[in-house]
């Protein structure tokens, strides 16, 4: 029987399965090839992670990650202010803006409602957009067509509507299928959405 990894390259491996997509196979894979040749890949990457650490910092008016506060999307003069996409994600704005289709701004929710998670509207936020939404024209709901983010789109609507009426409130139409997260979506799919969105 063999003996187990050293602590040091158990704890790496059990660091690395808890990112998104890694499995404990996955994350054994990646400790081998990063440690056979530490001076090449493991010490370059100690050095990205670093300077991300340092430089990278979630943007005060959107929520996005950015090296400027606000972030670029925010200052980009081209974009109009007047529209607010509201995403679950930071993840959910790299996809938009892959596209090159939407042309305003965001907002990360940072999840969705779920009373099985206990995810409440307090733990969003949700605040935070209702105090952006004095200039706003219209929001577009780009959250997942899964249970707990229809719930999150309806929720939001009639908090919106309650406060400023007279902002249009749209969602993503054709092309997201049920169940499925804007995140993951084709860009091609998620620009016919974004193209084809309707009243909400």
């Amino acid at each position: 029987m063999m003996n187990k990894s050293p602590d040091a390259i158990e704890n790496l491996i059990k660091r690395l399965s808890k990112l998104p997509g890694m499995g404990s196979r996955s994350a054994r894979r990646v400790a081998l090839h990063l440690l056979s040749d530490k001076d090449m890949r493991l010490q370059p990457l100690e050095q990205a992670l670093a300077f991300a650490r340092e430089t990278v910092d979630k943007c005060s008016v959107c929520g996005n990650l950015d090296v400027h506060d606000p972030c670029a999307i925010c200052t980009n003069k081209h974009k109009d202010a007047s529209k607010i996409c509201i995403v679950q994600s930071v993840g959910d704005i790299w996809a938009m803006e892959r596209t090159g289709f939407y042309d305003g701004h965001y907002h990360v929710l940072g999840g969705v409602l779920s009373a099985l998670d206990g995810i409440t509207p307090e733990k969003l936020s949700i605040s935070q957009l209702l105090h952006r939404l004095d200039n706003a024209g219209e929001i577009i709901m780009a959250l997942g067509a899964t249970v707990d983010g229809q719930a999150t789109a309806h929720y939001i609507a009639e908090r919106v509507r309650k406060t400023h009426p007279d902002i249009i409130i749209s969602r993503l139409a054709y092309g997201v299928p049920i169940g499925g997260e804007v995140e993951y979506l084709d860009d091609s799919t998620l620009a016919t959405a974004m193209k084809s969105r309707s009243h909400f």
